[in-house]
C-alpha cells in the first residue's frame, strides 16, 4: 500500500523493473521467469494474440522454438499508483526481422505498453498488458534488395501497424485489425478502462 512519497517511488521502481525485464525474458526466450511478470488470472494482448497471459507465454515458447522471435526496445514509463493498482506506459519499438516474398526486411513499430498492474501479498505484477500502435515501416536488410508487397493484404490492416501485420499475417498468425492507437475510440476506451482501475471513474 502506497502511503507516502518514499513508498510511491519505490512502487514505480517495482513496476519498472517488471516492465523491463519482461521485455527480455520475452526476447531471449526466458519464459519460466517471463510468467512471472505476471499475475496468475492476467490477461495478455497483442497484434496476433488475445486471452489468459499463461496461455501467450506458451505460444511464445512455441514460436521462438520454431525461430519466430522478436524484439522489444522500451523507452520511457509514465507510471500512475493509486493504492495496490497501478497504470503504466512506456514507450516501445516492436521489432521484428523477416524473409517477406523474397527479401529479407526488418519491420519496426512504435507504440506504448499500456499496463494495469496490481500489488498482491507484496509483488506488483501485470494483470493486463494491451500495446498500442502508432507507427510502423519496413526497411530492406540487403540495400536495394527489395520485394513488391502485396497491395490487397497489406491495405487489410491500419496504417499504424500495417507492415507488423503483413509480417505477421505472412508467418500464418491472425491479426486484429481494430487495435488502439495513438487516438481513436480504441485508445480512448483504453484510457477509460485505466481511469476505472485507479477507480478514478
Amino acid at each position: 500500500m502506497t502511503t507516502n512519497a518514499d513508498d510511491a517511488m519505490r512502487d514505480k521502481l517495482e513496476i519498472r523493473e517488471v516492465i523491463e525485464s519482461w521485455a527480455i525474458w520475452r526476447d531471449t526466450g526466458d519464459f519460466e521467469r517471463l510468467a512471472g511478470c505476471y499475475h496468475d488470472d492476467a490477461t495478455m494482448n497483442t497484434a496476433w494474440f488475445r486471452g489468459p497471459a499463461s496461455v501467450f507465454v506458451e505460444r511464445a515458447r512455441a514460436n521462438f522454438a520454431r525461430g519466430n522471435t522478436s524484439t522489444h526496445v522500451l523507452g520511457a514509463s509514465a507510471i500512475d499508483v493509486q493504492g495496490e493498482r497501478a497504470v503504466a506506459q512506456t514507450r516501445v519499438i516492436i521489432g521484428m526481422r523477416e524473409m517477406l516474398d523474397g527479401a529479407l526486411y526488418d519491420i519496426a513499430c512504435q507504440g506504448r505498453f499500456y499496463d494495469l498492474f496490481e500489488q498482491r501479498h507484496g509483488r506488483w505484477a501485470i494483470v493486463e498488458r494491451q500495446p498500442t500502435y502508432e507507427k510502423d515501416r519496413a526497411d530492406p536488410v540487403i540495400p536495394g534488395r527489395t520485394t513488391t508487397f502485396d497491395e490487397e493484404l497489406i491495405a487489410k490492416f491500419p496504417p499504424a501497424y500495417q507492415f507488423l501485420a503483413y509480417a505477421l499475417t505472412k508467418r500464418g498468425a491472425e491479426v486484429m485489425r481494430n487495435l488502439p492507437g495513438l487516438k481513436g475510440p480504441e485508445v480512448e476506451a483504453l484510457y477509460a478502462r485505466g481511469r476505472a482501475w485507479l477507480g478514478d471513474g
